[in-house]
């Protein structure tokens, strides 16, 4: 069942064209996997247990939300995109349009969750710090919201700028968003280290054509390597797993925020 919060335009924050071509890329690639792995594990270290009721802001192509729901969370996803929202819809699923930077004219003060996810979205948005007060109105008392972001402005590349990426964070820029929120900011963690020199290379060999199709540009980025690639990319992100759950990473290509509503 899909929902209506409020209705707005997903190209003012990432083309929706790129959205709907590359499904079968994110679905396959280990890095979705992994930040859904890890969000699981940051979300239990606060206390978040199934049945919980998780909102998972920016849902996209649902790869969080399916792993929300094997965990036998009750998760609803929410998306600015009717397109992708029809995509993933099925019985049973709670679904919600809504774009984050115009009022939720249709939300019900009752509709709050244990947890709100934003996992790589307010990025995407010219207010990051309003776009966190929007979803921390979506925090029940005593519950938790977990944002993420890309990591480290001198790694800003095509690939930031093709799906809409307004800027890449320090860890002080993403606490300054949650300034104001009513949220108390737990942590802020570093995630992807090992991904920092490789990202430092694909920057100084990128070399954007005019007249690229950003979907192709979007998907050239996702492109994975040749067998057994993909196992090496998956073992590299289990192995830095438990560091990054604990905070131990020194840097990284992301950053999480983990942040209360005192109740």
């Amino acid at each position: 069942m899909i929902r209506r919060w409020s209705r707005g335009v997903a190209d003012d924050h990432m083309g929706e064209e790129i959205l709907v071509r590359s499904g079968a890329a994110v679905r396959r690639h280990p890095w979705w996997s992994a930040r859904a792995r890890l969000t699981l594990a940051l979300l239990a270290r606060q206390g978040v247990r199934a049945p919980a009721r998780i909102l998972d802001a920016g849902c996209g192509w649902g790869v969080t939300l399916d792993a929300l729901e094997a965990a036998g969370h009750r998760a609803t996803g929410l998306d600015v995109s009717p397109r992708i929202l029809a995509r993933i819809d099925a019985p049973d699923r709670d679904l919600v349009e809504a774009d984050l930077t115009r009022p939720l004219a249709e939300w019900r003060e009752a509709d709050t969750f244990d947890a709100v996810l934003a996992l790589d979205v307010i990025e995407h948005l010219d207010d990051d710090g309003a776009a966190v007060a929007t979803l921390a109105g979506l925090v029940a008392p005593g519950g938790t919201l977990i944002a993420s972001v890309p990591a480290l402005p001198a790694l800003f590349s095509e690939f930031d700028a093709v799906q809409g990426h307004r800027r890449r964070y320090e860890p002080d820029d993403l606490a300054r968003a949650f300034e104001g929120s009513g949220l108390a900011l737990r942590s802020i963690l570093w995630w992807g280290a090992w991904m920092v020199p490789i990202l430092r290379r694909r920057l100084r060999r990128e070399r954007a054509r005019p007249g690229d199709d950003p979907a192709e540009v979007y998907l050239r980025h996702l492109a994975l390597p040749p067998w057994p690639g993909p196992l090496v990319l998956k073992a590299a992100h289990a192995l830095e797993h438990p560091l990054a759950v604990r905070g131990s990473l020194p840097t990284g290509t992301s950053l999480f925020a983990v942040a209360r509503r005192e109740g």
